[in-house]
């Protein structure tokens, strides 16, 4: 575990051995266990995100030092979280409260740097999960412990032991993730092996959380598990177990512990880790987010003393709590509550929460970083001008979402001949204003990444760089980076320039505007001037060149777009689900929205502009080149939905990405009556996909073929248009600029430079179209790249990898975040309409429960229907269905336990038909502008079965924000 100060929260070591026995009797358990606990689960699933890559053999001396540089820079990012799952959040429930004096609520930041962060951020998290669930486990290991406390984990290693271990290949780094269905499975991604590694077992576990930074051992071959669904059908969905369960912990701990799981994490001594032998790992990837453990929590005096005087509302307050020890003896470990964000039921709290969880920094930039820009209003020094190429006589413009304010990019278009157009791309120059190593740049680094979360934007920059002094507004002087590529009618680029600039943009074009240009909405342009809602145009430019240019520039990408997919780009685009609000910014309805072809015109380009950065920088600094990589996808699981495609009588080719493209494309002419099928199958195409990273060049310089984009199907890529919300992007126009200063400078001292504003340069040695590798490699042109480094602060090879995966990890933060902000929207408009009815596809089938897929909402949830009261379950194992009835048997308890069966209002919303009949639209106050027919019984289900389904809020003030869907039916016996 990262952020501690102790070695158990640095590392952890997960190790366990077989005991076949008790594994067979946990089997025959597990088949009796309740079904209950696991529905309450269900509605926790979210989209799934491929683990972040680690490195498996990290030569590194400390597990803690992964930022650390002599610069000021990296010292300050040196305090910055690991991770962006440390902590999870729940309206708190009864508790027993611990005697022990905890610590003040006040206490909640610490001073980093000169700077106050919250403690959340350098701390470990537990979960605060409710009180039967505290209290059921918490009794159940009393009574294992006894009188003679047992050791219930394998102790920690010394942190020397660790380092050793990893340098000598004996034991691996790796990102800790756990199954969303079943806390007892947890896996492990490890860069470099093709199949995640499965850790079983919480003694295996050893008291790792999700997020978690843990170190692991493997476990001898013969004691590796049978890789699910290897021999099963795609429809069978996987065993569930009961997530609650601890019983798997029990006798003494040590290196030589047994417990009730069938494999664990051991190595042999010595033993290298080869690509062959981990293609065999006994391992599941992981697709779900963690519910994390229950803590058992030392209260602050504060909440202490409400508690204590019978303030009942804190139980609906949602809180943050900060793991501060686990022992080996303890199956909890010990936590104290940090921080109180409000009511839980509320739209605010759970936004700041969620920012918390995700160590968003959202603060107010402080003095010393605002002082590093311009006041308003700022004109062009004129060292500037004589500079850069002076473009504000060209039509310019940019193209953006209507209500943005932060204008990174801006295109022009100019007809050279017949077949030829010079086409631009102008990003704002905004490592003019941020420098190295100023307060300014590492506020920029810390944050890494703008984050967008539907109402609410939390900037990278301050809105007086990224709204005014950087952002390409119309009608006003700015400072750009431009690129100018010759492209003829087929798509080929010629030739292509790169430099510094100074421009004005004409108008501010919205997606729609364009949109409407294209599609033919101006005829009357002298009309098209005086409609309202319409761009003010700026210069001497009139609407007939604007919309001349958007048309100019649609043809040019439609062509750029086929010529990307016939080289085999592939992409895996589905409807993405848009929240209308009210005044107040709280969502009332959804609708999707697909896009459009505006959309595809500015992307286009700006792929084609950061193609050409990726090119230009990773030739003229070959190890220092900040780079993004995209790798191939999971073939197992490729290989499983191409089986699955087949089965269902749809032909699928995954043996290239192209080939990949032109089959989901005759998919789709094949299913255009049922775009909620091609949907489903585009939900599945995407999970065997890795999450695209950033490298620098030099970490991978061994190994070309790694550095390659699988989806783009391109060997070079990087991120340069978007540096007013992208740090990566800030670092490679300091790398164009110091290529470009080395250029100037190698044609300086050959006596070969002209004025900057001619453009009849004879020859570009390392920026131009083709790279003269042997004046790179020249003492003259070394001298000159390595003076321009140093200049524009190149970080070295060893800087960058710790900048690109921390950029990574902010990255992978913020697309938490903005999940998360989706899903609370969600359940904020669930909770207005009380019920939503909906159509849904069945994706998963077994005798346990279902997977189905919501369009309206694109969300993917679980219905568990076994072991229900007043309902049977029917499992057809030859055709692969289940048929669901109602039963007037009365069972009160569960084989083999106390409890009750799960009760059927959990698993369906049964209506009587005659209600309906009499007045549709008042049923419960649901949705009635959605309405549905509801099915009926007996209901016999296939894959890819349409069902109806009723859609709810779950918790808020009493619990965590959860979306829960039952099947919608009708009954005359209800």
């Amino acid at each position: 575990m990262t952020g501690g100060s102790s070695v158990a929260e640095q590392s952890v070591i997960v190790e366990r051995v077989e005991d076949t026995d008790k594994e067979k009797k946990k089997k025959r358990r597990s088949n009796r266990r309740s079904k209950h606990n696991s529905a309450c689960n269900s509605g926790n699933e979210a989209r799934g995100e491929s683990s972040a890559s680690l490195k498996s053999k990290d030569k590194t001396k400390s597990l803690t030092s992964s930022m650390s540089s002599s610069s000021s820079k990296q010292q300050e990012l040196q305090q910055t979280p690991d991770r962006a799952s440390d902590v999870a959040f729940n309206s708190m429930p009864t508790m027993h409260i611990n005697e022990k004096a905890g610590s003040s609520c006040d206490d909640t930041a610490v001073d980093v740097g000169g700077r106050f962060f919250w403690k959340s951020w350098l701390e470990p998290i537990a979960y605060v999960g409710s009180s039967k669930m505290c209290m059921d486990s918490f009794l159940h290991f009393q009574q294992v412990e006894g009188s003679a406390p047992k050791k219930l984990f394998a102790p920690y290693w010394p942190i020397e032991a660790v380092n050793e271990a990893l340098e000598k290949g004996e034991a691996f780094k790796a990102l800790f993730r756990v199954n969303a269905h079943n806390r007892l499975e947890a896996y492990c991604k490890i860069d470099g092996v093709p199949t995640d590694v499965l850790i079983n077992g919480v003694s295996s576990q050893n008291r790792a959380v999700e997020g978690d930074i843990v170190v692991i051992k493997f476990d001898p071959v013969e004691l590796w598990t049978k890789m699910k669904g290897s021999n099963g059908s795609l429809n069978n969905s996987a065993r569930v177990e009961d997530c609650n369960s601890v019983q798997d912990v029990n006798g003494p701990a040590g290196n030589s512990y047994k417990g009730k799981d069938s494999s664990h994490m051991g190595l042999f001594p010595g033993q290298s880790l080869g690509l062959n032998s981990v293609e065999r790992l006994a391992s599941m990837t992981n697709q779900f987010p963690l519910k994390r453990p229950t803590g058992k929590v030392d209260l602050p005096g504060c909440i202490k003393k409400r508690l204590e005087d019978g303030d009942v509302t804190i139980e609906m307050e949602l809180l943050a709590a900060l793991i501060e020890d686990w022992s080996p003896e303890s199956p909890f470990p010990v936590a104290r509550i940090s921080h109180s964000f409000g009511r839980g039921g509320e739209l605010e709290p759970q936004m700041n929460a969620i920012l918390f969880q995700n160590a968003i920094h959202s603060a107010d930039f402080p003095p010393e970083v605002l002082s590093c820009l311009s006041n308003v209003p700022w004109d062009i020094p004129p060292e500037e001008l004589q500079t850069r190429r002076d473009l504000r006589d060209l039509c310019i413009f940019t193209i953006d979402p209507s209500t943005a304010s932060d204008l990174d990019d801006a295109l022009s278009v100019e007809k050279l001949s017949k077949d030829s157009f010079r086409v631009g791309v102008h990003v704002a120059d905004v490592s003019y204003f941020v420098l190295p190593n100023t307060a300014l740049d590492i506020e920029a680094q810390i944050r890494s990444t703008s984050v967008y979360m539907m109402q609410r934007k939390i900037q990278m920059l301050p809105s007086l760089l990224s709204e005014q002094l950087g952002s390409l507004n119309p009608g006003v002087d700015r400072l750009a980076f431009s690129m100018f590529w010759e492209i003829n009618s087929t798509g080929d680029v010629l030739d292509h320039w790169i430099g510094r600039t100074v421009i004005r943009s004409c108008c501010k074009l919205s997606y729609e505007h364009a949109q409407d240009i294209i599609k033919g909405g101006i005829v009357d342009v002298e009309k098209f001037n005086t409609l309202k809602g319409y761009p003010q145009l700026h210069g001497q430019f009139g609407w007939t060149d604007v919309i001349r240019s958007v048309k100019c520039l649609h043809e040019i990408s439609k062509t750029l777009k086929e010529k990307r997919f016939n080289d085999g780009a592939l992409p895996l685009e589905s409807a993405k689900v848009v929240y209308l609000v009210d005044e107040y910014g709280v969502p009332y309805d959804t609708r999707l929205s697909e896009r459009i072809d505006s959309n595809f015109l500015v992307e286009e380009f700006m792929l084609l502009a950061n193609m050409t950065a990726a090119e230009v920088i990773s030739r003229a600094f070959p190890d220092s080149a900040l780079l993004r990589r995209h790798p191939e996808p999971n073939m197992r699981k490729l290989k499983e939905f191409e089986a699955f495609c087949h089965k269902h009588g749809l032909e699928l080719d995954t043996s290239s990405s192209g080939q990949f493209r032109q089959s989901l494309e005759k998919i789709r002419e094949k299913l255009r009556d049922d775009s909620v099928l091609f949907d489903v199958l585009i939900l599945y195409a995407s999970k065997p996909m890795h999450l695209a990273t950033y490298f620098c060049s030099g970490e991978l310089k061994d190994n070309l073929n790694d550095w390659s984009h699988y989806a783009l199907a391109v060997p070079l890529y990087t991120h340069f248009t978007s540096p007013l919300r992208r740090y990566p992007d800030i670092v490679v126009h300091r790398t164009l600029a110091a290529v470009i200063e080395a250029e100037e400078l190698y044609l300086k001292h050959r006596g070969l430079l002209k004025s900057n504003n001619e453009e009849d340069v004879p020859r570009r040695y390392f920026t131009g179209i083709y790279f003269d590798k042997e004046a790179a490699e020249s003492p003259l042109g070394k001298e000159a790249l390595s003076s321009a480094a140093l200049k524009y602060g190149i970080p070295s090879p060893e800087l960058l990898s710790n900048v690109a995966a921390y950029c990574n990890e902010r990255k992978l933060a913020s697309r938490h975040a903005e999940d998360a902000c989706e899903k609370l929207y969600m359940w904020v408009l669930l909770k207005k309409k009380k019920i939503l009815l909906s159509d849904a596809r069945v994706l998963g089938l077994g005798p346990r429960f279902m997977s189905v897929y919501i369009q309206k909402l694109a969300i993917e949830r679980r219905i568990y229907y076994d072991e229900v009261e007043g309902l049977t379950v029917e499992w057809l194992e030859s055709t692969s269905s289940v048929v669901l009835n109602l039963s007037g048997h009365k069972r009160l308890f569960k084989r083999g336990g106390l409890r009750n069966y799960m009760a059927l209002g959990n698993v369906a919303w049964v209506v009587n038909p005659y209600d309906l009949s009499v007045e549709t639209g008042s049923i419960d106050d649901c949705d009635a502008t959605y309405m549905i027919d509801p099915g009926t019984f007996p209901l016999t289900l296939c894959l890819l079965s349409t069902i109806h389904v009723a859609l709810y809020a779950i918790g808020g003030d009493d619990g965590p924000l959860e979306i829960g869907v039952r099947l919608f039916m009708s009954s005359y016996l209800k």
